[in-house]
């Protein structure tokens, strides 16, 4: 199993970290986890957040591609709707030249309200525009002159240069978990990456549709990544005095008020629907992320491999509020004790 690291960039109001020390703690780690043996760097991303979550992942991943060599980057993911599709194409083919070739474009359709609402973007439009956009933009990669005319967007003699490092294009990872969006995934033959807020057997659930449609279509997909909240400390007590804050932060303000606003739902460890963000609290998710010692983080990452065979975990370690060099130092941690056991 391979390992990679997330980023969001998040600033929760009371942490006092200046906005801009989390991307230079980014650009400081990545050639460092390169060195440790880490195989990608990916980038989250939401928007008109009061916290600073990333909402520009593209020029984040730019930044990562140049202190980089080996390691991929990409995005985990874009929310396509709320971008002209010509203008995206032609940004991803910088990314994918920029990086020679290492770029992964992770997408989805979004989902919080207030984000469509604030881009002028009709949220009941979101899976139509895209999957039209994502149409348009492969169309785009070709390199060739092009025309597409859809219902949400039209280009007319239009032409994308550079063209891609990667032939056809950059490989597309669809961050999706209805069966309906499983099953396009799989007629697009994009990779599915999960959201961590789901439990492994919410996870299983939604890997039994799309490993359907994948086998109904002749298709053996190359890669199963997935997405973990992950901090290592010398002892379980420290890990958690160090994360908690920061879960109980991402879980009550992003996951949680999602599922209260009914954008998206959100289960408890006891499969209870979170229907109130202020009821949600680092104990009642332990199930889905990895906190603790080497030992606890090498047990549960069995687990995982027990029962869904990733082929990349992606830890999402620079999580709100924690400060860069005790993020690294789990990185480290992780990697001298945790990634041994699964080479």
């Amino acid at each position: 199993m391979k390992f990679g690291l997330l980023f969001a960039y998040q600033n929760p109001p009371d942490s006092g970290i200046p906005w801009q020390e989390p991307y230079a703690d980014m650009l400081k780690c990545l050639p460092r986890a390169e060195a440790l043996g880490y195989s990608s760097a990916f980038q989250a991303s939401h928007h008109i957040q009061k916290d600073g979550f990333c909402p520009a992942p593209l020029v984040a991943m730019a930044g990562a591609a140049a202190v980089t060599e080996r390691m991929r980057i990409g995005t985990s993911v874009l929310l396509v709707p709320l971008y002209a599709p010509l203008k995206l194409a032609e940004d991803v083919a910088v990314l994918d030249n920029l990086s020679n070739g290492r770029f992964v474009f992770g997408v989805a359709p979004g989902y919080v309200s207030q984000e469509f609402t604030a881009h002028d973007v009709p949220r009941a439009e979101r899976v139509g525009r895209f999957e039209e956009a994502l149409d348009l933009m492969t169309a785009a990669w070709s390199g060739e002159p092009f025309s597409f005319d859809g219902k949400y967007y039209r280009a007319e003699n239009a032409r994308v240069t550079p063209p891609t490092v990667q032939r056809p294009h950059p490989p597309i990872w669809y961050g999706v978990s209805a069966a309906a969006s499983l099953r396009r995934a799989v007629k697009r033959r994009a990779i599915q990456i999960m959201s961590p807020r789901h439990g492994i057997a919410e996870l299983k659930e939604h890997y039994a549709a799309y490993d359907t449609a994948a086998k109904e279509a002749g298709w053996q997909p190359p890669e199963r990544p997935i997405i973990r909240q992950v901090f290592i400390a010398e002892n379980m007590a420290r890990a958690e005095e160090m994360a908690a804050p920061a879960i109980d932060y991402l879980y009550r303000e992003l996951y949680g008020a999602a599922s209260a606003a009914g954008d998206r739902v959100l289960r408890g460890d006891d499969g209870q629907v979170v229907a109130q963000s202020d009821t949600v609290a680092f104990e009642g998710f332990k199930r889905r992320y990895i906190i603790g010692d080497p030992e606890f983080a090498i047990a549960e990452i069995k687990k995982y491999e027990a029962e869904l065979n990733p082929s990349e975990m992606i830890c999402w370690m620079h999580m709100p509020g924690i400060k860069g060099a005790d993020a690294a130092q789990s990185m480290e941690f992780f990697a001298k004790h945790v990634m041994p056991e699964f080479s």
